[in-house]
């Protein structure tokens, strides 16, 4: 499949709705190449706009995908729309579907460890015909690194989803994925948590509106400080929506 990309703000995103996204990492796993999948929304993208690693960093990832609301919106500012969201949340239940149809292998990384636990034990009643090899909180070191990278290797799977923060995860999967050697892995933040039962996900009303960020910040005040990056990032857009996007 030819990838269809809108660059925003210097960024790359997939433009694929969900069924184009999931058809694509079905072909990947096939082709056994590493691809680093980041399930990006607007605080990343201003992350990237104020550090030049980070913003390297995912313009060499192999898919970007328009997770945030804030995303789809700044593309359809900008005159070239993505198809739709792909929550990552989402993306990861559609994959561990396919899961099941191609007997794929799964491993979980990040968490706590009894968050992680949970989570593996939860998607092994919902997705009994995708094996979960392996599974390890995210609380390790940088001189754990190569021990983690082992334990992954070792069970060779088709997935590895990583829950650990949006700083972290991301950089980590880029120095990572040729070693790990795994076709498909994607960064999925707090989705662990929302599986396992410790958090739960926005009503479909916030889904509806758009507005799964503001019910996180009632639910975790703590996040206003990373929110701050919203608004800076829709007066960026509306200051560049002459030249914001550029397809191909």
């Amino acid at each position: 499949m030819e990838r269809r990309i809108v660059t925003i703000l210097g960024i790359p995103f997939s433009k694929w709705g969900m069924q184009e996204t999931v058809r694509y990492l079905t072909a990947a796993v096939s082709a056994r190449k590493p691809h680093q999948v980041i399930t990006a929304n607007p605080v990343m993208v201003m992350a990237a706009l104020e550090d030049p690693s980070y913003k390297k960093m995912m313009q060499q990832a192999e898919l970007i995908v328009p997770d945030g609301t804030g995303v789809v919106w700044a593309s359809r500012i900008g005159g070239d729309p993505v198809t739709e969201r792909v929550a990552g949340y989402d993306l990861l239940h559609e994959l561990m579907k396919q899961g099941e149809l191609h007997r794929w292998k799964v491993y979980l990384l990040g968490a706590s460890p009894e968050v992680v636990e949970k989570t593996a034990s939860r998607l092994k009643e919902l997705y009994p015909g995708t094996e979960i090899v392996g599974y390890r909180d995210g609380y390790f070191t940088a001189e754990q690194d190569e021990e983690v990278v082992d334990e992954i290797r070792k069970t060779s799977p088709d997935l590895l989803f990583v829950a650990r923060g949006a700083d972290t995860q991301e950089p980590w999967i880029a120095k990572y994925k040729q070693r790990l050697g795994v076709p498909v892995v994607m960064g999925v933040g707090g989705s662990f948590d929302v599986i396992s039962g410790k958090t739960k996900r926005a009503p479909k009303l916030f889904q509806k509106l758009r507005l799964e960020w503001l019910y996180r910040l009632i639910k975790e005040p703590t996040r206003f400080r990373r929110m701050l990056a919203l608004p800076r990032f829709a007066v960026r857009v509306l200051r560049e929506r002459g030249n914001l996007t550029k397809s191909r």
